[in-house]
């Protein structure tokens, strides 16, 4: 009798619950509201468009000028390492376990046995990441808007129950129909810092900024005078663009596997302080150059807690991603490039395309 109650005021709950999610569909979210994004769309590829600055890679003088960076005929990859003990932003975790040991076998009559493993994690936003079309959204009157004027309630993919299973016209398998071959311009920030004598010939990595200029925020103008310094052809259309702010350093790819749990513990408290990065003049003006990718050694690319304006959430997300379909990638391994002595290259990389999802991890190649 008891059970029976209960699994009757489960019920309730949930058809309760159903319809008042279905009575807000196409409501604001509780909280701030910025109805100027709704002046957004169309974006400049078009009102149809799902993959953003990812179609700069359609033009073939794009990859032209970026094959024409690899001098030495060399490569290098730039992914993080996907691991349970690696930082990753708030809740986010990466779990992975390998079931069976050995999984399944032995089989015929040369005894195979297979490995498989079981993965849970945010698979588009954990460790190296790739900000999809339905990451990044901003709340309007309307409803949560995302790239192209999409507001999220009618993109998503529905299955049984009426549960949320992706996000449709804004997933991230749009973007990876067409990938990225790109110039790279590498920015070294710490480097930067010192010729400037506000970092000290010691350090690795670039303060986290707590207000505006803090010397852990890069600006338009440091943009151009890193760009200068480092004797670099100016950024332009279709370019990539990685920001090395030294931060990413704490679990680079070349130490992380070395690294006890309790080295690995204090890189993921400093990740957690905030980080260093593009201040919102940085990215407003790499949108006017046309770019098609930001990239960087922290969390976010956007310098934070401190930006150059106080008061706005990773500001770039929203003004390059949501409003103008010009993509990040998080978690890079920009370390490995600055001891190459990489400042430009042929960035080549894909999003999985993994239907209706927010991002992708991935593994980039860079030939110089």
């Amino acid at each position: 009798m008891k059970l029976s109650v209960l699994m009757a005021v489960a019920i309730s709950f949930m058809v309760g619950t159903t319809f008042a999610q279905e009575g807000t569909q196409h409501h604001a979210l509780k909280g701030p509201i910025d109805d100027n994004a709704l002046t957004w769309a169309p974006s400049k590829w078009g009102k149809d468009d799902r993959a953003g600055s990812a179609n700069h890679t359609l033009n073939s003088a794009n990859i032209a000028k970026a094959l024409a960076t690899i001098k030495k005929n060399k490569a290098l990859t730039i992914g993080k390492h996907y691991h349970s003990e690696a930082p990753g932003f708030g809740p986010r975790k990466w779990n992975m376990w390998i079931p069976g040991t050995p999984t399944g076998g032995p089989f015929g009559k040369n005894a195979l046995v297979y490995h498989d493993e079981l993965v849970t994690t945010q698979i588009g936003q954990i460790q190296t990441q790739f900000d999809g079309p339905g990451h990044i959204g901003v709340n309007t009157s309307k409803g949560p808007m995302f790239y192209n004027g999409m507001i999220s309630w009618d993109a998503y993919e529905r299955g049984a129950g009426n549960q949320v299973v992706g996000m449709g016209p804004l997933g991230v398998e749009h973007v990876g129909d067409l990938g990225f071959v790109c110039r790279l311009v590498v920015l070294n920030a710490v480097a930067y810092r010192k010729s400037q004598g506000k970092l000290s010939a010691a350090a690795e990595m670039l303060p986290v900024p707590k207000q505006p200029g803090d010397i852990g925020i890069v600006t338009a103008d440091d943009v151009q005078a890193m760009v200068k310094a480092q004797g670099l052809k100016e950024i332009g259309s279709g370019d990539c663009v990685a920001l090395h702010t030294g931060q990413g350093n704490t679990w680079g790819a070349t130490r992380y596997k070395s690294m006890s749990s309790e080295e690995r513990a204090a890189a993921r408290a400093i990740f957690a302080e905030g980080e260093p990065g593009f201040g919102i003049s940085a990215c407003k003006y790499l949108a006017s150059r046309d770019i098609a990718l930001t990239m960087g050694d922290t969390s976010a690319n956007d310098a934070q807690p401190g930006n150059e304006e106080m008061g706005y959430a990773v500001p770039c997300h929203s003004d390059m991603q949501t409003r103008r379909g010009i993509w990040n990638m998080e978690n890079v391994d920009t370390e490995t490039l600055i001891k190459a002595g990489v400042q430009e290259g042929a960035f080549i990389w894909a999003p999985l395309k993994i239907i209706g999802a927010t991002g992708s991890p991935g593994n980039p190649m860079v030939l110089y």
